[in-house]
């Protein structure tokens, strides 16, 4: 009897096939024949198990799909209509046109740990290190790769081994289910839990720092706030608690505010924080910063370079692209020019002026039902929860959930948010140079047949 295995087709043959030839130009030889000789196997272990051979057909244009899907898998830019201005899942503030530029330099040979006066190694973080502290006010400051990474070294390096007050209130669970409980002992510090969930005062504190605790620590509330009976001690009262004990004070500051800005009434503002006494902060280079993903420790020369000098600081350092990207978001600051950064220049859009983009979308789009529509932004990415930002934008009218994948799997992809069970489109957080794009995005997705790929 003859091997049933011989009925599957030969590699060979296969890659004489016109659409593999054109596949391999396209994607690379390797990947394409590692495919198809995975697949070829496969068959082989299926038609010896007695299953039937898949056509040749078939078999190669399965091949070749799942290598245009491997291909595809990358970071694709879309037009974000959410009305969201920090959007976590698509990368909060987007780059200034500098800081991508900075970027796209920093990308070549750079002198990243070299001083070009004297030929010796220099300072990794010295365009970051003198901006930040002139901006903040800071002693000193350290950047690292996110907000999160700041807040673990800070502790790994402050803490101690007598832990770290943490209030009740304030053991918040942030985005990606990552709870302050668990970063706390990832740093292998002790958390001492203070208050309640609603109340908590400064002798809580007091206590627990008299008993051998070894660093205050405050948290961003993040996404939620509390209403009602409820007490946090002020600035003041724990800048107090922590020098009468000798502990330093760190006061996580999640957003990144360094100006006050209409926009976040509500989010503390970096130096305003330093100058009251607080003995380090730390926050995000990408929410209210308006930057890269970075995370920011500033405050004291002594607290900062023990951050600086930890073990850990290594494994979080910045690399050279989001050093560059940083340093160019906070030349912005310096020269007064931080209102021009994406998004601020988001946040400071008049809605009037929203409500005029949004008609001519609408009349662009040809009869088509669709409605220009009054909304409500957020600025996100965990900053100042339950505060909004008047906006306007269209409404698509059809079935929300195809509407809303035929956008985002569309050329250019447009992500939109469902409200009432409608598509909407919020204009503010869509740049006006965009506006064709959008256009053109809902001009095909309101035409595209609904069992189109």
């Amino acid at each position: 009897m003859s091997d049933p295995r011989r009925a599957v087709p030969a590699l060979g043959r296969l890659l004489t096939r016109p659409e593999v030839v054109e596949a391999i130009a396209e994607h690379g030889r390797e990947s394409v024949v590692t495919a198809l000789r995975t697949a070829l196997e496969e068959s082989r272990r299926a038609v010896a198990a007695g299953g039937s051979v898949e056509e040749e057909d078939v078999l190669v244009t399965r091949v070749l799909a799942a290598v245009d899907d491997r291909s595809a898998a990358q970071l694709t830019s879309v037009v974000n209509a959410t009305g969201v201005l920090l959007h976590t899942n698509l990368g909060r503030a987007p780059l200034s046109v500098e800081a991508v530029a900075a970027l796209t330099a920093a990308a070549g040979t750079v002198d990243l740990e070299i001083d070009l006066d004297t030929g010796e190694r220099g300072g990794r973080d010295a365009p970051v290190r003198d901006p930040l502290t002139r901006l903040t006010g800071a002693e000193a400051a350290f950047a690292v790769n996110n907000g999160a990474g700041a807040l673990v070294l800070a502790l790994t390096a402050l803490a101690g081994s007598g832990g770290v007050v943490v209030s009740r209130g304030e053991l918040v669970e942030i985005g990606g289910s990552f709870r302050i409980p668990d970063i706390v002992r990832s740093a292998g510090t002790e958390l001492v839990e203070v208050g309640t969930t609603n109340r908590t005062h400064a002798r809580d504190y007091r206590a627990a720092v008299e008993a051998g605790a070894s660093a205050v620590l405050r948290v961003h509330p993040s996404n939620f706030r509390m209403d009602g009976f409820v007490h946090r001690p002020t600035t003041a009262e724990l800048v107090e608690v922590a020098r009468s004990a000798g502990v330093p004070f760190i006061d996580d500051l999640g957003s990144g505010l360094l100006r006050p800005h209409p926009a976040a009434p509500d989010e503390p503002v970096a130096a305003e924080r330093l100058a009251a006494g607080v003995s380090v902060v730390v926050f995000s280079g990408d929410k209210l910063l308006g930057g890269p993903q970075a995370g920011i420790i500033a405050g004291e020369a002594a607290l900062v370079e023990r951050c600086r000098r930890a073990p850990l600081a290594r494994a979080l350092r910045l690399d050279k692209l989001r050093l560059a990207a940083l340093a160019a978001t906070l030349a912005a600051y310096e020269r007064d020019a931080a209102d021009g950064l994406p998004l601020w220049r988001m946040a400071a859009e008049d809605a009037g002026s929203l409500r005029e983009r949004a008609r001519a979308v609408a009349e662009a789009c040809g009869d088509a039902g669709i409605e220009v529509v009054e909304l409500q932004a957020v600025l996100g990415g965990g900053s100042s929860p339950g505060a909004t930002l008047p906006s306007a934008g269209v409404a698509l009218p059809g079935p929300a959930d195809r509407l809303a994948r035929q956008l985002r799997t569309g050329t250019p992809a447009v992500v939109p948010r469902i409200v009432d069970d409608r598509v909407v489109l919020d204009l503010r957080t869509v740049p006006p140079a965009a506006d064709e794009q959008l256009i053109a995005a809902i001009r095909a997705a309101t035409t595209r047949p609904p069992d189109a790929p």
